[in-house]
């Protein structure tokens, strides 16, 4: 399914926006995940689950790796610095926010913002 949505289409919005609240999110962790970034975590989960993660979770992972350049422990592995189920376990709540409260109308706002939102949506496999 194609998510390249015209900048007019709240339509589109609602459809992805009740996509995802309708994916489950996983009670039970598979395994504890090695990373060194948050969006390299974010890409692990995505392929250990089969799952896509929502726009502004995938948003929220880039501000999370900018927000530490230029920190004392900039190139330590955030798995050293927090814990890797309490990372995923952090990630799959954010997602939990994102999917269920989430309005068209805000995804519009933003994606009208942004012409290149279509870069941070997850191919979708129904």
């Amino acid at each position: 399914m194609s998510w390249s949505l015209k900048p007019d289409s709240l339509e589109r919005r609602e459809m992805y926006q009740d996509f995802m609240k309708s994916i489950p999110i996983p009670t039970c962790r598979r395994s504890v995940i090695p990373f060194t970034s948050w969006q390299g975590l974010g890409g692990s989960v995505k392929a250990l689950y089969g799952q896509p993660l929502h726009y502004l979770t995938n948003k929220l992972l880039i501000e999370w790796d900018h927000s530490r350049v230029g920190s004392n422990d900039m190139c330590q592995p955030l798995d050293t610095i927090i814990h890797p189920l309490k990372a995923e376990a952090l990630i799959w709540v954010t997602e939990e926010v994102h999917r269920l409260t989430t309005s068209p109308q805000y995804l519009a706002s933003l994606w009208t913002s942004n012409l290149m939102y279509h870069a941070h949506i997850d191919p979708i496999f129904p």
